[in-house]
């Protein structure tokens, strides 16, 4: 099957939107004596909140990663492949970016701590290197379970998302009502769980087979989502909002969930237009590189904003009009352009350790198998667990250097990465380095 390049454009979209929206509503503020703060542009300016209802974006990043997902276990399933081998190679091709980005990082954090650089401006900047982690847990437990996800979708279809959909409301009224906030932790697997199958649902033509599907679905979740906001307990913010309880996004709400139906059917009823338009030569050299750079545009697109503020706000460069002001909005428009002249420099100087880590990652997997699953898994969890902290709380929490989850994400890694050993025997066809993993 030839690779669907609609499905490249929505990984494409949905970064250059998550990319664009960090950038939005990150606020630098030079004080009077030189320190540089970060109000929260959401919480200080409530209207900014609807904005976030076109740059939360992330449902049609599941959505095509369960399409590329499904096609490349299928693949593997039929060419005699494991579930083992295949997680292997999947978890591994998020793990190794993520990791040198981490250790690159954790490094200049070590550097800073050890010069004395203040530790609230440490945690901070910490935190915003990130802040994008989230997904990187959440990504890798599904990656591990589409094996059997797509053993429930062969079997059952459409009726496996509409059960975890019911399981995902279930947890998020005991979370909401009864205050039982750990079992609405379920609902980061959960709600992007239902946006990884309905990927799984779209390939084989679960979604397509009748055309008044996929306005029901952007009609009914487009109407709840407004019920759950309008009448309902919950913000219309979709991202993040300091103190506002309960939210959107940690974890994962009803609300959000009518957001994935709603996202999915829109994505639907514009399939066949983009595809034609897709089909142009000239948009596609717009954005296929943007979908080949997709890992390393996520991980690192917050390092500009700490060289712009270093050489403009630091220096007083910058113009400080009144937040929220029509000229402070002026100037969100430069602020992006410079970002983004920026972040085009920092891929370019990466793009040698990209192609790399991506000659690594083909030298480990090719021709070969696991030797024991168990050092998969253990690899898996200890690096789940170790993402989910710097998630949580950055990278310099304290101001310190967080040595447990650094150590924890580097063991994890290692073990998946060697947990291959070398066999003439490969399930997977050559052109399957071609997916990306998220």
């Amino acid at each position: 099957m030839s690779r669907d390049r609609y499905v490249d454009f929505l990984r494409a979209w949905a970064i250059a939107l998550v990319v664009v929206g960090h950038w939005l509503i990150t606020v630098l503020v030079r004080g009077p004596g030189g320190e540089i703060t970060a109000p929260e542009l959401l919480a200080v300016l409530p209207w900014t909140q609807w904005l976030t209802l076109g740059f939360q974006i992330m449902p049609l990043f599941f959505l095509a990663g369960g399409h590329a997902a499904s096609g490349s276990w299928a693949r593997t399933r039929a060419a005699g492949g494991t579930a083992s081998g295949w997680v292997a190679r999947r978890a591994s091709r998020l793990l190794l970016p993520a990791g040198v980005y981490s250790a690159l990082v954790l490094l200049a954090v070590g550097v800073c701590a050890a010069v004395r650089v203040d530790p609230g401006t440490l945690e901070l900047v910490g935190w915003a290197m990130a802040m994008q982690f989230w997904f990187l847990p959440v990504y890798l437990l599904l990656s591990a379970l589409t094996p059997p996800l797509h053993a429930a979708h062969r079997r059952w279809g459409l009726g496996v998302p509409v059960v975890l959909g019911a399981a995902a409301l279930a947890a998020d009224a005991l979370a909401v009502a009864v205050h039982v906030p750990y079992v609405g932790l379920l609902n980061y697997v959960l709600v992007w769980g239902i946006a990884y199958q309905l990927g799984f649902c779209w390939r084989d033509g679960l979604l397509t087979g009748h055309r008044a599907t996929a306005p029901a679905m952007a009609a009914c979740g487009g109407v709840a989502f407004a019920a759950l906001v309008g009448v309902g307990p919950f913000p219309v913010s979709l991202i993040r909002v300091t103190g506002q309880s309960p939210g959107n996004t940690d974890p994962p709400s009803a609300a959000m969930l009518a957001w994935v139906v709603a996202q999915v059917g829109l994505c639907l009823l514009a399939a066949r237009a983009m595809r034609r338009l897709l089909d142009r030569e000239r948009v596609w050299r717009v954005v296929s590189p943007v979908g080949g750079a997709s890992m390393t545009l996520y991980l690192w697109h917050m390092l500009p904003v700490l060289v712009v503020a270093a050489a403009f706000y630091l220096t007083g460069l910058a113009p400080q009009p009144a937040f929220g002001s029509a000229a402070w909005w002026a100037l969100r428009v430069p602020w992006l352009l410079v970002l983004g002249v920026v972040l085009a420099g920092v891929v370019a100087v990466l793009r040698p350790l990209e192609r790399g880590l991506a000659a690594v990652h083909e030298r480990i997997h090719r021709d070969a198998d696991l030797h024991h699953p168990w050092p998969l898994w253990l690899g898996l969890a200890t690096a789940v667990a170790a993402l989910t902290r710097f998630a949580g709380q950055g990278f310099a929490p304290g101001g310190r250097l967080p040595l447990p989850p650094a150590l924890g994400l580097a063991l994890g890694a290692l073990l998946v990465v060697l947990s291959r050993r070398t066999k003439p025997r490969d399930a997977e066809k050559p052109d399957d380095v071609l997916e990306e993993a998220a």
